[in-house]
């Protein structure tokens, strides 16, 4: 594969957009929905996915997280496909790409609300960008500290589904933090996955993720606890706002979480682990468009 390519890792934006449809979904649903505004979210989130994903090749590069230790997932600047120079440069250009995107998405969304509302969700889209610089790279990222859970709960679930709602209709709502919950808890899950995997060297080299706090065992059990409460929070808006038994299409997907989750227990090695990133991400896709559809019939 192109090294470019693999550093993009197009395996994690099935994921990065679920919570962009998901508020899309929502606000078709009320009659708010825009091709132009869904459009512009898609590729801004892109973008600033993407951008994630180079800062991470090049922060665990840069502070030994990603060393020749790795054999699973290895990276574009551990490999030395790419030189931490490049992908230094790739990154600004993302962050300016990200940033260029977002200020479009809001002239267009926002073009007729107040001055402060524009302020906030631009300063939101500089957070996003510090966000995902920040996680891998720096004296102290805070992903090496155990906090990237917290992080993409806010960025994949909340900020992903609510505030994308608010570009359609320039609404808040406040029931429809329970779905954004349910995309945040996945995120987390495919992130712990992530973590699970690499403890071995994420230990070795200081890397402070909840696996290697709590050990291998128990974040199987925190895995658990975050796919049943993701399911649980859609089924609790379904049930507060029920209208028809097409809401509930989403649990098809329930099967098919207990199959990931059985998968993820059963692991032991890192490559054990590795497929199950890219299968949780695109059956939390599924639920999304499940929820979505099931919501609009």
């Amino acid at each position: 594969m192109n090294p470019w390519l693999s550093a993009v890792r197009p395996r994690t934006l099935p994921l990065a957009l679920s919570s962009i449809i998901m508020g899309g979904f929502l606000a078709a649903k009320d009659n708010f929905f825009s091709w132009s505004i869904f459009g512009l979210a898609i590729l801004t989130t892109i973008c600033l996915q993407v951008l994630s994903n180079f800062a991470n090749d090049y922060g665990d590069s840069k502070s030994g997280v990603d060393s020749k230790d790795r054999k699973v997932a290895t990276r574009a600047v551990q490999m030395g496909f790419i030189s931490a120079n490049q992908m230094k440069n790739a990154m600004i250009l993302m962050a300016a790409l990200s940033l260029l995107s977002g200020c479009t998405l809001l002239y267009i969304s926002l073009n007729t609300v107040n001055i402060q509302t524009y302020l906030w969700f631009l300063l939101l889209g500089i957070l996003a960008i510090i966000a995902a610089i920040t996680y891998t790279v720096g004296k102290n990222p805070y992903g090496y500290a155990g906090f990237g859970d917290i992080s993409v709960l806010i960025f994949f679930g909340f900020v992903g589904v609510c505030g994308t709602y608010f570009l359609f209709s320039k609404q808040f709502h406040l029931q429809y933090l329970l779905p954004a919950s349910s995309c945040g808890m996945f995120a987390m899950a495919v992130l712990n996955v992530n973590n699970i995997r690499d403890i071995e060297t994420d230990t070795a080299t200081g890397k402070l993720s909840i696996p290697v706090r709590i050990g291998r065992e128990k974040a199987k059990f925190y895995h658990w606890t975050l796919l049943i409460l993701g399911l649980s929070c859609s089924i609790f808006y379904v049930f507060l706002y029920f209208e028809s038994l097409t809401q509930y299409l989403f649990l098809l997907t329930f099967p098919i979480f207990i199959s990931l989750g059985m998968g993820i227990q059963k692991g032991q090695n890192p490559a054990d682990f590795d497929p199950f990133l890219k299968k949780t991400a695109l059956t939390t896709l599924l639920f999304v468009l499940l929820f979505g559809v099931g919501n609009l019939l």
